[in-house]
């Protein structure tokens, strides 16, 4: 599996697990919406993560809940162009992925500094986007979703998730290759156009998409494939996410996209001593 990805001259060494935390610059989002829009609110969640062990901080500025309506690449700039300045000028060390699938958006922040481009869409919304992105060289996470949030959770159809998911990477990366695109990281798409089963199968079958080389990120963190499934609300699903983490780690994941940076490095450290162990007694 490819281990180092160069992040606009930084290398990221992803042979242990890394964390990217969330930062949802939106009034809407599932979780977290409107919680970080004034200044001093978001950069003193930078800095919280930063201190509980971030690697990655991903800015988002428009929610891709289910049902979510599209957000213009002009709002977007609206939302992010700011607190990223600022975030850039307080955090000058700190890796920063941009979660977007406009062109314009990852033109205009690439120009501020990121490192990472974070695509729900698979290049599938703005035909430009992948075009802009081999000319920058930035790495990119390639997300499988079917449909669109508006209507991704409207009755999913696969006869194979596993094997449909994996097919939908094999197409569009071969694509990517002919453009140029060097490093990619493969996010399965929790939640995005897919069954509450359809979810889990995915979890459980991971070990498959390592064939395909390369990193793996998992999306799982209190999303509604916990608490749905649990009865529950997102604010309730901490320690659901956190057993869903180290089964996504078990599978192969090799970035944890989060809002609980903390919770997540425990369970890295947990896992990763458990891995230990398996070494140390040659279990398979």
């Amino acid at each position: 599996m490819q281990t180092t990805i160069n992040a606009a001259g930084r290398l990221l060494d992803l042979s242990s697990p890394k964390i990217m935390g969330v930062l949802n610059l939106t009034p809407d989002s599932f979780y977290d919406g409107g919680r970080y829009l004034g200044e001093e609110a978001y950069l003193e969640q930078v800095e919280r993560m930063i201190g509980e062990g971030l690697d990655i901080l991903d800015i988002g500025g428009a929610s891709t809940k289910p049902g979510a309506l599209a957000v213009s690449a002009e709002e977007e700039l609206k939302r992010i162009l700011g607190p990223l300045r600022r975030i850039r000028q307080e955090f000058p060390d700190l890796l920063i992925s941009i979660d977007s699938y406009w062109a314009e958006v990852i033109e205009a922040t690439a120009a501020e500094g990121i490192h990472l481009v974070n695509d729900i869409s698979a290049g599938s919304i703005d035909p430009k986007l992948w075009p802009v992105l081999a000319k920058l060289g930035l790495p990119y996470v390639l997300m499988h979703m079917q449909g669109r949030p508006e209507t991704m959770q409207d009755k999913p159809q696969y006869e194979s998730v596993v094997l449909e998911v994996y097919d939908f990477f094999v197409e569009r990366l071969g694509a990517l290759r002919q453009l140029g695109v060097k490093d990619i990281i493969l996010d399965l798409g929790y939640g995005f156009g897919k069954s509450l089963g359809q979810n889990y199968q995915l979890l459980a079958g991971g070990q498959a998409f390592r064939q395909l080389g390369l990193p793996i990120l998992a999306g799982v963190s209190r999303k509604s494939m916990l608490y749905k499934l649990l009865g529950s609300q997102p604010q309730e699903v901490l320690p659901a996410t956190t057993a869903a983490h180290i089964f996504a780690l078990e599978e192969g994941a090799r970035i944890l996209r989060v809002h609980d940076v903390e919770a997540a490095r425990q369970a890295i450290g947990v896992w990763q001593a458990y891995q230990e162990a398996k070494e140390e007694l040659k279990i398979n």
